[in-house]
């Protein structure tokens, strides 16, 4: 069947549309665009059948595992870019807190307050187009070695676009993972940032992929973008062979250009989890920011929809939920936590 037949077969029954679409990524064969985009457009009296396929499918792949992981705010504001979403901008009328490097102290406190927590992987993020000053680049390297050192952790950065050369010291020093993220499809985002181009983005992530290291690298919903374009970020995703999709929710913040956008829905939320799944059944797709605003109530479904991995604590410039909370909750789906 080819896309157009399958799309066809989507309007007369959506139901075998989505168990058809589920048997073709069992077996292995990847979805089209055209398949991908009536993933979003299933209306929301069926997507629970969509999500018992995604949950089929997520188990397939990732089991009952749930990998967790926490993040240090490690320098806080005044970057440069003008990313119409971000509170840390400095182009932006927001009030988060600007602050510069933090001491080794204060992240080897922070990585062991999220391991007593629950999670077994840690990132280090800074705010800026790339690390910035020698010194500090330095000063990461020196904070990624004592994590290796002092604590039994999966060692992650998001420090901005980086040279092949950054990206091998930070590796000496201990990194495992680079966390990048593309925030959005090539065709909308110059409508989200105009102070560096897409490819920049990209390249990093190739970069961070040649030098041996793990990629994490996804994104924000509800900026804006239409369901093909959500479907062609998916797709780049998916070229780029990256392990780990992080999946943010816009959660519209006072002083950027994006406080008036309307929050998405929870069944909308949760088609985006579901599409990923679908189109990069082997990754590790991780729920982040916005996603207590988006899916409210319904964060348990995140699961079902295909979410194998999330974020315990704060983010960046906004709260998260207990870490307890978070706990329970995949305690009470009887899925296993590592």
């Amino acid at each position: 069947m080819n896309c157009q037949q399958a799309k066809r077969r989507c309007v007369l029954n959506i139901r075998s549309f989505i168990q058809y679409l589920e048997k073709k990524v069992l077996g292995g064969e990847s979805l089209c665009a055209d398949e991908a985009v009536q993933i979003l457009k299933v209306k929301n009296d069926s997507v629970f059948d969509l999500l018992a396929s995604s949950d089929r499918i997520r188990r397939a792949f990732k089991g009952k595992k749930i990998s967790l992981c926490s993040i240090i705010n490690a320098r806080s504001g005044k970057c440069p870019e003008d990313c119409a979403f971000c509170a840390q901008s400095a182009l932006n009328r927001s009030d988060v807190p600007e602050y510069g490097l933090v001491n080794k102290e204060t992240v080897l406190d922070s990585a062991k307050s999220a391991v007593r927590s629950g999670a077994r992987k840690f990132g280090i993020v800074t705010s800026g187009r790339g690390i910035g000053l020698r010194e500090d680049s330095g000063k990461i390297c020196e904070f990624i070695d004592l994590l290796k050192k002092s604590i039994s952790v999966h060692r992650c950065a998001s420090l901005g676009i980086l040279k092949e050369e950054e990206l091998r010291q930070l590796m000496d020093a201990g990194l495992e993972e680079y966390h990048h993220n593309l925030e959005t499809s090539r065709s909308f985002f110059p409508e989200i940032c105009t102070t560096h181009d897409y490819e920049d983005n990209v390249s990093t992530v190739r970069l961070a992929k040649k030098v041996g290291l793990r990629t994490c690298c996804g994104g924000i919903f509800g900026m804006g973008e239409s369901d093909e374009q959500r479907v062609e970020f998916a797709c780049t995703l998916r070229e780029l062979d990256v392990d780990s999709v992080p999946i943010n929710f816009l959660n519209p913040m006072p002083g950027t250009r994006m406080e008036n956008r309307e929050i998405l829905q929870p069944l909308e939320g949760l088609k985006i989890i579901a599409l990923f799944r679908f189109m990069l059944p082997e990754k590790d797709i991780k729920m982040a920011g916005g996603r207590e605003v988006v899916l409210k109530d319904l964060q348990p479904l995140m699961f079902a929809a295909g979410a194998n991995s999330t974020m315990l604590g704060n983010y960046l410039t906004t709260k998260g939920r207990q870490a307890e909370d978070d706990l329970t909750m995949i305690k009470d789906l009887e899925l296993e936590m590592v």
